[in-house]
This record gives structure tokens, C-alpha cells and sequence, in this order.
């Protein structure tokens, strides 16, 4: 079973993060994720981003992900700043 540090350090180790948070049960997780590399792309872009760092993990490990994904000023921007 894979825990929500694991899928952290999977997504860390593919994708520079300003902002990393990853919770979940094992099967189901929720990440918000604060990378300057969605700086400029759709939601879907971001997503895909994600699920590009994950590789066949999202098929074999990780089996639901929900994920908020923000660039730095859309990230301050949703906190006010």
C-alpha cells in the first residue's frame, strides 16, 4: 500500500515544487501542489504535469488522485496575499 509521503516524494521527485501537500488512505489521496512550472497552462496542463511526474504509478500504485493545482501567484492570489 502506498502511503501519502510516498506519493509526495513521487511527485517531488518529478516536478520542483514550491508547495507540496499530499493526505490520503492509501487508495484515494488529495494533493495540493504549488509548482512555477504550471505558470502560464490550463488546469488540464497542470494535471497533466502531475500525472507526468507520477509515470505508471497513477496505474499501478495510485489509484485516485485529487488534486489542487495553483502556480505561485495563482497560489497567493487563492490565499489572499
Amino acid at each position: 500500500m502506498v502511503t501519502p509521503q510516498q506519493v509526495q516524494d513521487y511527485i517531488a521527485a518529478g516536478l520542483p515544487c514550491d508547495v507540496l501537500d499530499v493526505k490520503g488512505d492509501g487508495h484515494h489521496f488529495e494533493a495540493i501542489i504549488v509548482s512555477e512550472a504550471f505558470t502560464g497552462l490550463s488546469r488540464i496542463k497542470q494535471h497533466q504535469r502531475v500525472y507526468q511526474a507520477l509515470g505508471e504509478r497513477m496505474r499501478e500504485e495510485i489509484h485516485a488522485l485529487s488534486m489542487k493545482t495553483y502556480s505561485p501567484s495563482e497560489w497567493a492570489a487563492a490565499n489572499g496575499q
